[in-house]
């Protein structure tokens, strides 16, 4: 009797442990199931950031390329406006110096003229007899 109730607890051990193996297997096959779910959902949210982002991004590049192709637009017509200022600034001051030189000339040409005109006479009485009237 010894042997039969040593074989039997032996059988029952046995039986034990295979159904608690299968529940360690039944356990972690639940538990993998869950982890594959939870990376499931973990990549979908991702890829939904992702998206989004892309699309914050891209909403973001379109605005900065607006932002720089107006700011360009506005400089070029700053610098348009200010090259017509120096070439309209640069033609008046051209013509007031033409003007300003012209009268200066006019002047010292008219001083000369006095001057000549001054020597002539001053010359004819002292230098030259005065001349005879034909008759």
């Amino acid at each position: 009797m010894k042997i039969t109730s040593l074989i039997a607890a032996l059988l029952a051990t046995v039986a034990l442990t295979a159904f608690g193996q299968d529940g360690v297997v039944q356990d972690v096959k639940h538990g993998a199931k869950k982890a594959g779910e939870t990376i499931k959902d973990g990549l979908e949210t991702a890829g939904e950031k992702t998206k989004e982002t892309v699309k914050a991004v891209g909403k973001k590049t379109k605005e900065t390329a607006q932002t720089v192709g107006e700011k360009t637009k506005e400089t070029g017509k700053t610098v348009a406006r200010k090259t017509n200022e120096t070439v309209n600034g640069t033609g008046e001051k051209t013509t007031e110096t033409t003007r300003k030189t012209h009268h200066k000339s006019n002047k010292a040409s008219s001083k000369a003229n006095t001057q000549t005109t001054e020597e002539q006479t001053t010359g004819r009485d002292s230098n030259a007899p005065a001349p005879s009237p034909t008759p």
